[in-house]
């Protein structure tokens, strides 16, 4: 750890997020298990966690938004829209590289994902919602191939 006193109270946490970031990495090394706040590093991993399921879900939703828009607005594709389409994929596939328990969860999601992408691809294009099936019109498995674009 660097030369940066370390305050010697229980609140480093509150009073300097990073420091406290540093000093908990440098009680890990060294093993110093006592001193570490742990109800705070608790807190931090669930939060990790919760972080990527919900960039997961964001990801999904965006992807699927534009492969409806794909699907039913064959005049307005753009290159915009392919690039989206890839961009949004390539972080779920990483996401599952880095944390393939990730894959259950999204298969978990998708049928809720999809609801909301829905519901957001009626109001971006101001078609009627019920132009968009209520049954995804693609399978799990194509929204992440990267040759799949729905006709």
């Amino acid at each position: 750890m660097n030369n940066q006193s370390v305050p010697k109270t229980n609140s480093l946490y509150a009073q300097d997020y990073h420091l406290w970031l540093e000093h908990t990495v440098d009680l890990l090394k060294n093993k110093n298990f006592l001193e570490l706040e742990l109800e705070n590093l608790i807190e931090e991993i669930e939060s990790m966690g919760r972080s990527d399921k919900n960039a997961l879900r964001s990801n999904l939703r965006v992807l699927l938004m534009h492969l409806l828009k794909y699907k039913f607005q064959p005049q307005n594709r753009s290159n915009s829209w392919l690039y989206t389409i890839y961009e949004h994929r390539q972080r779920l596939q990483e996401a599952f590289v880095d944390s393939p328990s990730l894959k259950y969860y999204y298969t978990e999601v998708f049928d809720s994902c999809y609801q909301h992408a829905r519901k957001e691809a009626s109001i971006e294009t101001g078609l009627p919602l019920s132009i968009f099936p209520k049954n995804y019109p693609f399978s799990i498995d194509e929204t992440l191939d990267s040759d799949f674009f729905p006709n």
